[in-house]
């Protein structure tokens, strides 16, 4: 089974994300959404979408992040996103939330690592 296929989003924690994204999009050129920027790579082939890499500004005090107390989070790409949950759960990984599905986005769930940190695994959408 495939497990994590690529890096879907780095997201961070910081005081202004507005002004963040600003200065991002003035001094390095990032193409700037609500959402932050997004990074389009090639899948293989027989991909119908090009793959991305979210990179979001979150607030220094969302709670999106919690259980942890980290200024980061990795989202991951994910194959089979409900075998590789239970497979997880199987070798003991602690599982935060149940599945959920966007129509748009795809499925997401969240799991903790050894120390802590907040990952949030995500198939998308197609």
């Amino acid at each position: 089974m495939k497990r994590v296929t690529g890096i879907g989003g780095i997201f961070f924690k910081c005081k202004d994300p507005e002004k963040m994204r600003e200065w991002y999009k003035t001094h390095l050129g990032f193409d700037m959404t609500q959402y932050g920027a997004k990074f389009e790579w090639q899948q293989p082939e027989g991909a119908a979408e090009p793959g991305y890499t979210l990179w979001t500004p979150f607030t220094d005090d969302t709670k999106y992040f919690e259980p942890s107390s980290k200024e980061f989070m990795i989202n991951y790409r994910v194959a089979d996103i409900e075998a590789l949950t239970e497979a997880l759960k199987q070798e003991g990984v602690t599982v935060l939330d149940e599945i959920a599905t966007y129509a748009e986005y795809g499925k997401f769930v969240h799991i903790l690592d050894i120390e802590g940190n907040k990952i949030e695994l995500w198939e998308p959408a197609g």
